[in-house]
């Protein structure tokens, strides 16, 4: 890998540059970061190529490589740090209450604040306080595909603005509702790093009470988003379009409610992930009518 070699703490502002190869990522050890460099530019030496990792699955959230599942044994520890060489490695066991606050244990170094690039996008957090949705990559993206220029969209479970930010980067303007004071101070600050003021009004609070107006698209990014379908259909008109998420199929219930407040409803079922034996994260998409 042909690569430059920069300080650490320089590489966040240095992902931009016109020299970068993002196609593939910078390597960090002892406070020096290599940087992949594109073909046409000069480079400092060039790398020997990894071998190819075989081991435990992992997310890396900036400099923090992230474990969901078992505890890993040593061996599978040992091996995610001499493949990514985070700053810290930490294990999610999970989430609890409508906050989705994770309960984290760092297995490794250290853990905190990172910036993380995703897609050309920045996301600020601390991934010990607050969830982030990597395994959902290929939905932000489709999401960000569908949104045109203009759409009034609400996003009613926001977190960080990983919906939220790729949709007004795409052009829309963004209602964005998030519960969790410490994940709504996060998506303060994406906005402004991916300069979106402009295009996203951000509010904390339960998002039942929130919505207002006419929404052309709702983001309904929550398994318990069928149960919220009545306060949304209140606030959608024939055309609207909405990306229900849940547990299994959920187009029955979903054409049930939209009956209840008046309307039909065109129905196009989607698989995201494996959420567990026989089960499937699932996301209809509605059009309503």
């Amino acid at each position: 890998m042909r690569a430059r070699k920069v300080p650490a703490g320089a590489l966040a502002g240095l992902l931009d540059a016109e020299w970068v190869d993002r196609t593939r990522r910078p390597y960090v050890r002892d406070g020096t970061a290599w940087v992949p460099v594109r073909e046409g530019y000069a480079a400092d030496t060039d790398l020997p190529e990894r071998e190819t990792y075989r081991g435990r699955g992992y997310h890396l959230i900036g400099d923090i490589a992230v474990l969901h599942g078992p505890a890993p044994s040593e061996e599978e520890l040992t091996a995610i740090v001499g493949h990514c060489r985070p700053r810290g490695v930490v294990r999610v066991k999970g989430f609890s209450g409508a906050m989705r606050v994770p309960d984290v244990e760092v297995l490794y170094g250290t853990a905190g604040e990172v910036r993380h690039r995703e897609q050309g996008y920045t996301f600020i957090l601390d991934p010990c306080r607050v969830m982030f949705a990597q395994g959902n990559r290929t939905e932000k993206a489709r999401i960000a595909s569908l949104v045109r220029p203009g759409e009034r969209v609400a996003d009613m479970f926001a977190g960080i603005g990983y919906f939220s930010i790729p949709a007004a980067c795409s052009g829309a303007r963004v209602h964005a509702m998030e519960i969790n004071p410490t994940a709504f101070e996060y998506l303060q600050r994406n906005i402004m790093a991916n300069h979106v003021a402009d295009r996203v009004t951000a509010e904390v609070g339960d998002c039942r009470t929130l919505l207002s107006g006419v929404y052309d698209r709702v983001l309904m990014g929550h398994f318990d988003a069928p149960s919220m379908l009545a306060e949304v259909l209140a606030h959608v008109r024939s055309g609207s379009v909405l990306h229900v998420h849940s547990i299994g199929d959920a187009t029955e219930a979903i054409r049930e409610r939209a009956a209840e407040a008046g309307f039909s409803a065109a129905i196009t079922s989607r698989r995201v992930k494996k959420y567990g034996p026989h089960a499937w994260h699932m996301v209809q998409d509605v059009t309503i009518s």
